[in-house]
């Protein structure tokens, strides 16, 4: 393996990825350019990547786009050599304006981006517990949407199926019930060009298929219950805030938290940060619309749930309801409040583990 640490000259990196290859821009520390070449998404195009910039000198940081996505492995290559990656945005549109767009200018102004200070956001770290509950995740909820898209479809063959077909699933009672008992339906397979047949084994498939569904939801769950409680005892403790909640917040987060130099920031990349938008004699704030929003409908959904539950929660609700606020604009405090809990909490968690 080349070492990417010498004496030779300091160099910025910039890249431009894609799904089979990735177009590599160095800059030395004044901005010169140094070279600009493309390389395999491959293990053996990460190790000619690294020769060809053991040549050019050393690695000070590295700029990347899509660092949780094509430039995923990449990412992990560098980091496990100790060189800092920062996510780098897509090329500006006034750049694209004026120098056009192609893979070498974006992988240029990836660098330059670095170089000046634009970029300042490290890459997630995934190589530990939290890119595992990612994965996890991402199973679940295409599990639960799936169950979701099946139930909806049990529903709509119901409205149309025989009366007395209708009647004898929907007499059940609730939704579990209904399944069991389509799932029970008895369809004579040599007449199914009835109507009647038809509805009966179209109901049995899809309830089979609710019931397969749960148990996969069921499993994947046992096993976020098991890493969630791992990597967040402390956020678990918090009130409203479950497995669910706490899994999408850490995945928000990211391993490496000490990316995240406050709550703010934390606030900012879960789009609860208030933005001023003050001119002249105008002083106001906005809420933010950027951010996580995935992380923004967690808070929301915490918010909500201590609404329910939380005595404080509603004190503070009837207290600024009576200065005037809105339900909605009390919301969005409590969401800001939540993401500082929230923040301290994740540093306990994993910043002194």
């Amino acid at each position: 393996m080349v070492t990417l640490i010498s004496d030779s000259p300091r160099i910025v990196v910039g890249v431009d990825s894609h799904k089979e290859s990735h177009q590599v821009a160095v800059l030395d520390r004044t901005g010169a350019l140094m070279g600009n070449q493309g390389f395999a998404v491959t293990s053996a195009g990460y190790r000619e990547l690294e020769a060809w910039l053991a040549t050019l000198g050393t690695i000070d940081r590295v700029g990347m786009e899509c660092t949780g996505s094509f430039a995923a492995g990449l990412t992990r290559y560098f980091r496990e050599r100790d060189v800092e990656v920062y996510e780098v945005t897509t090329t500006h549109r006034a750049t694209r304006a004026r120098r056009g767009k192609d893979d070498t200018i974006d992988a240029e102004m990836a660098a330059r981006k670095v170089l000046s200070g634009e970029a300042r956001a490290l890459a997630k770290d995934t190589t530990g517990d939290i890119e595992s509950i990612r994965l996890l995740k991402l199973s679940r909820e295409s599990a639960v949407k799936a169950r979701t898209v099946a139930l909806l479809q049990i529903r709509d063959v119901l409205i149309t199926a025989p009366s007395e077909l209708r009647e004898h699933v929907e007499s059940a009672g609730g939704t579990r019930h209904r399944v069991n008992r389509a799932g029970a339906l008895r369809p004579d397979l040599e007449r199914l060009g009835e109507r009647l047949q038809a509805a009966k084994f179209t109901l049995r498939q899809l309830s089979r298929r609710v019931m397969m569904l749960d148990e996969e939801i069921a499993g994947v769950n046992t096993q976020l219950n098991h890493l969630v409680a791992r990597c967040a005892p402390h956020l678990l403790e918090s009130c409203g805030i479950g497995t669910q909640h706490a899994a999408q917040l850490l995945i928000t987060a990211g391993q490496n938290l000490d990316r995240l130099h406050s709550d703010s920031a934390f606030a900012r990349l879960c789009g609860v940060a208030p933005v001023p938008v003050s001119s002249g004699k105008t002083n106001r704030m906005r809420l933010h619309r950027g951010g996580d929003r995935q992380a923004n409908r967690t808070l929301h959904l915490i918010a909500i749930a201590r609404l329910r539950i939380d005595p404080r929660t509603q004190i503070y609700m009837e207290r600024r309801r009576t200065d005037g606020l809105s339900k909605s604009d009390v919301v969005r405090c409590l969401k800001r409040f939540i993401a500082r809990e929230v923040y301290k909490a994740l540093k306990l968690d994993l910043l002194q583990n």
